[in-house]
Parts: structure tokens; C-alpha cells; sequence
């Protein structure tokens, strides 16, 4: 049987290393999921003036909090005792 607290930790850094990697290939593949419509969401805002531009990905960011919550929500539901 493993040690505990130090155990713990190490699982969980590896849990979060596989969601790490899984979500920066999502990104380096985002222009091919371009029909998902994320990052021109309705809440998504997008300023522009003369010498400068701003965007802020609101309904995006809150969509994917909510996918990340539930997948890491059903990770702790699996793998309590």
C-alpha cells in the first residue's frame, strides 16, 4: 500500500499534467474545431479602436469551466473509495 499524503499528491499532479496536456492539444487544434463556434460565442466580447484591440472570450471561458468542473467532478466521483 503506497504512503499516504505524499501519494495523494503525486496523483494528483499527475491527473493534473494529463488534463494540462490534454487541454493545450485542444488549443493547438482549435482552428479545426472551428464549427463548435467556441471563441465567437454571443457572450464573447471584442473591442477595437484606433491603436488598439480587445477581446475578452466570456461565454467561452464559462462553457469551459463548466466542462472542466464536470470532468474533474465525475475523476473525483471515480476514484473515491
Amino acid at each position: 500500500m503506497p504512503g499516504g499524503f505524499t501519494f495523494q499528491i503525486g496523483k494528483a499532479l499527475v491527473i493534473l499534467g494529463v488534463v494540462t496536456v490534454a487541454l493545450g492539444l485542444l488549443l493547438m487544434a482549435g482552428g479545426k474545431f472551428s464549427f463548435l463556434g467556441l471563441g465567437r460565442l454571443p457572450g464573447d466580447f471584442s473591442f477595437r479602436g484606433k491603436n488598439f484591440s480587445f477581446y475578452f472570450p466570456l461565454a467561452t471561458s464559462v462553457i469551459i469551466s463548466v466542462l472542466l468542473t464536470g470532468i474533474l467532478w465525475l475523476i473525483s466521483c471515480l476514484t473515491k473509495k
